[in-house]
């Protein structure tokens, strides 16, 4: 979009919130960059120019408005919807795989070359992979200088800076501020050591009903629970774990997180925006869905759904098949057994967490007889156990979809319906369609759509791409 100039001017004359993430406007005469929606006086339009991403701005030496925070906007959609190349490099960029395994890293994950990769991101992004990790390095660095009490040198190792003069450099070059005037600007720090509290923007509208409703009914205790109106879970991350606290706001998600390591940070904020799939885009998806007649009340209604994910795709496709042919109550109870077993154990001074998830590799080295269940469900989970720790099948955040698709397709026990729930809360697939499941034919049939799955799925070519989010409106309905 970043290439439509008369199409981003009119939104930043507008001050079009709708764009935050999808571009930035950066001003040449003061050379300051900003999101479409910046309060400020919108510039000249001979003096705009405009850039794919962030790090596309700094890299051309432009310094972040300290008044609308761009660095801070919700994610472009795009990198959320495309299974592309760039859009699985920029996932695995938010999880920080540039920072722990560098830039061969990062191609090896996406079975391209170095040359390849930096070639697409510049052409997608108008920065290379370490440029977009910089940039967020730089995030994270102000989130702990402007939250936290840590000397700079803690925060500079803590963003992955390698020493702190590069610290120094990055913070001025990005912010105009050396790090300890951006620390007296903001006025604020958080008391608790190892505690942070943040606000994670979205593009509005947002409906949390659907979304927090979710996932507090099929929370697994001890790895997560609903208290005093948020959503609460364990965390397990590169440096350690870490307890993440979610509440919805009307213009935010309140976030507070605790963790054993704060090099951590990037990776929690990324996994708790991917849980609650906050980098959505909710005009362009109800504007389509809306079309349909059937579901125009129900996008009017309730406007803004969101699908709710995960922060971890092998442990949500271990209780995907632990919920298969059984009741939500009865998935729980075989969920917290495992997690009571063989979860590692984690603290939690202000409620009820007490484990984490426990990891493919540790439940493919049990007995197959340790699992409770079903000997069909349990060849089956048994199944894609080995195959997740091997590496044979990846779910992770820069996983390729129809490989993914693939591969569990193959293994004992999977039907497209559970495939499918993967594919939309895992692989974070917005176009993932449940045809089969006995709620969506439900809402289907007493909607007067056609409710078998064949007759669904040719009418709902109309709602592509974005089915999984129809499936939202559908659930809602029964």
């Amino acid at each position: 979009m970043h290439e439509d100039f008369d199409r981003c001017v009119r939104a930043v004359r507008s001050k079009d919130a709708r764009f935050d993430g999808w571009f930035f406007t950066a001003v040449r005469t003061t050379r300051i960059y900003c999101r479409p929606s910046c309060p400020g006086m919108p510039p000249k339009a001979e003096n705009m120019t405009f850039f794919p991403s962030a790090a596309a701005a700094q890299q051309a030496g432009f310094r972040a408005c300290k008044r609308c925070r761009p660095d801070a906007s919700p994610g472009s959609p795009q990198w959320n919807e495309r299974a592309d190349l760039a859009a699985r490099a920029m996932r695995l960029i938010a999880d920080g795989v540039v920072d722990r395994a560098g830039v061969p890293g990062l191609a090896a994950r996406l079975g391209y070359s170095v040359r390849q990769v930096e070639r697409q991101l510049l052409a997608e992004f108008g920065a290379g992979p370490l440029a977009l990790a910089r940039a967020q390095r730089a995030q994270t660095a102000r989130l702990l200088i402007e939250t936290t009490a840590l000397p700079m040198s803690e925060v500079a190792a803590a963003a992955g800076f390698g020493s702190i003069r590069t610290f120094n450099d990055t913070v001025r070059e990005v912010f105009a501020l050396p790090p300890t005037e951006l620390r007296l600007r903001a006025g604020r720090q958080v008391a608790s050591p190892g505690v942070l509290s943040l606000r994670l923007p979205f593009r509005e509208p947002l409906c949390p009903d659907n979304l927090f409703g979710h996932l507090a009914a099929t929370a697994i205790p001890g790895v997560e629970e609903w208290r005093d109106g948020a959503y609460r879970r364990t965390l397990r991350l590169p440096h350690g774990t870490g307890i993440a606290t979610l509440r919805p706001t009307a213009d935010h998600i309140a976030c507070q997180l605790a963790l054993t390591d704060l090099r951590d940070l990037a990776r929690a904020i990324s996994r708790c925006r991917r849980l609650l799939d906050l980098d959505a885009d909710p005009i362009a998806v109800d504007d389509l869905l809306a079309t349909d007649p059937v579901l125009a009340p129900h996008v009017r209604r309730d406007p803004g759904r969101r699908v709710p994910r995960t922060v971890d795709g092998a442990e949500l496709a271990i209780r995907a098949v632990l919920g298969q042919q059984v009741s939500a109550t009865a998935a729980r109870g075989h969920a917290a057994r495992l997690v009571q077993d063989h979860g590692d154990l984690v603290h939690d001074p202000s409620g009820g967490l007490t484990h984490l998830f426990p990891t493919p590799a540790v439940l493919a080295g049990l007995d197959p007889d340790r699992f409770a269940l079903p000997r069909a469900r349990r060849d089956t989970v048994v199944a894609l156990v080995n195959a997740l720790a091997a590496g044979a099948v990846d779910l992770g955040v820069g996983a390729d979809r129809d490989r993914a698709r693939a591969r569990l397709s193959a293994l004992p026990g999977f039907g497209p319906g559970t495939v499918e729930t993967i594919a939309m809360r895992a692989l974070g697939d917005p176009d993932a369609f449940l045809p089969g499941d006995p709620q969506v034919r439900a809402a289907a049939r007493s909607l007067g759509l056609p409710f078998t799955p064949a007759a669904l799925t040719a009418h709902a070519a109309a709602w592509r791409p974005w089915r999984a989010y129809a499936v939202q409106y559908l659930w809602a309905v029964v």
